[in-house]
């Protein structure tokens, strides 16, 4: 009968309206009306409208910061699709492989996400430390004789922010992918193994393009993760150090928004997020387009 008559759906929809309308419609709705007006501070109110009204626009055309952190928000987009993404299908594959101890390693490849990112960027920062880190001590172990390496410096330093991030979010899309692989028939896997198909041929034609709106699935969600990550990122490289070379779109904003008297010109890149978000996951899509099997 609930079927038949749809009032009492708008017993359960309403509220949930209300809910998303306040959290989430309004506060984007008033974060674009902000980045129009001149606000000194977190939660300080409006003096006015900018003159012009738009420059906060104009200035991100300007401003080197935004593209270094378009740059590395794109460097790690494609770490996201090849090594998150990547890894987390061929863990899947592994496990999904044996019998004995599968559980055991479900919980250890999804336990990182769990993990407060504060913890994992305090720790990942203890194991990076130039004096008495367990890297450089590993590297001293296995002999190498050499400078200590600072990994938080140069070119390795988007390499050290980017591996905790990946690390922590592979358990996520192996759910995902495991999760798909339990809802492929094994009468297939066992009519191939009876026609002789080798197990390369059967992850290749059976398992691969069963999961293909799967891993589509994890890679929109990678991309565009990628363009709001930030808790992990400013507990390790604080306020884009070094040389402000590892802003990324998340970090820059919550620095204008939350550390520097210049609020507006946060919000106003709280909606390049945005507007990245949905041309990103558009052209995802378009190229990951899912198929009906």
């Amino acid at each position: 009968m609930i079927y038949k008559n749809k009032k009492p759906l708008i017993f359960f929809l309403v509220p949930a309206f209300v809910f998303m309308a306040v959290f989430l419609y309004y506060p984007f709705v008033k974060n674009i009306f902000n980045s129009f007006h001149e606000i000194g501070g977190l939660a300080a109110p409006s003096k006015g409208w900018l003159d012009p009204w738009y420059s906060n626009y104009v200035e991100m055309f300007h401003d080197k910061n935004v593209w270094i952190s378009l740059q590395n928000t794109l460097l790690l987009m494609c770490a996201t699709i090849v090594f998150e993404v990547g890894i987390a299908l061929l863990l899947a594959i592994l496990v999904d492989q044996i019998r004995a101890g599968a559980k055991f390693f479900r919980i250890v490849y999804f336990f990182p996400i769990v993990i407060s990112a504060t913890a994992l960027g305090l720790l990942f920062n203890l194991i990076f430390l130039r004096d008495k880190g367990m890297m450089n001590q590993l590297m001293e172990l296995l002999g190498y004789s050499g400078n200590l390496i600072d990994w938080k410096s140069g070119s390795l330093a988007l390499f050290t922010m980017f591996l905790p991030v990946m690390w922590q979010y592979v358990g996520f899309y192996f759910v995902i992918i495991i999760t798909g692989l339990n809802n492929i028939s094994a009468d297939l896997y066992e009519v191939a193994s009876i026609d002789g198909a080798s197990r390369f041929q059967r992850i290749r034609f059976i398992t691969l393009p069963l999961l293909h709106n799967v891993l589509c699935t994890c890679v929109i969600l990678a991309v565009t993760g990628a363009l709001k990550v930030f808790d992990l990122p400013w507990i390790m490289f604080p306020k884009g150090m070094p040389l402000n070379a590892t802003w990324l779109t998340g970090t820059y904003m919550y620095y204008h928004s939350a550390e520097t008297r210049n609020t507006d010109y946060g919000c106003a890149l709280a909606v390049l997020i945005v507007l990245l978000g949905i041309v990103v996951a558009k052209i995802v899509n378009t190229i990951f387009r899912e198929k009906d099997y």
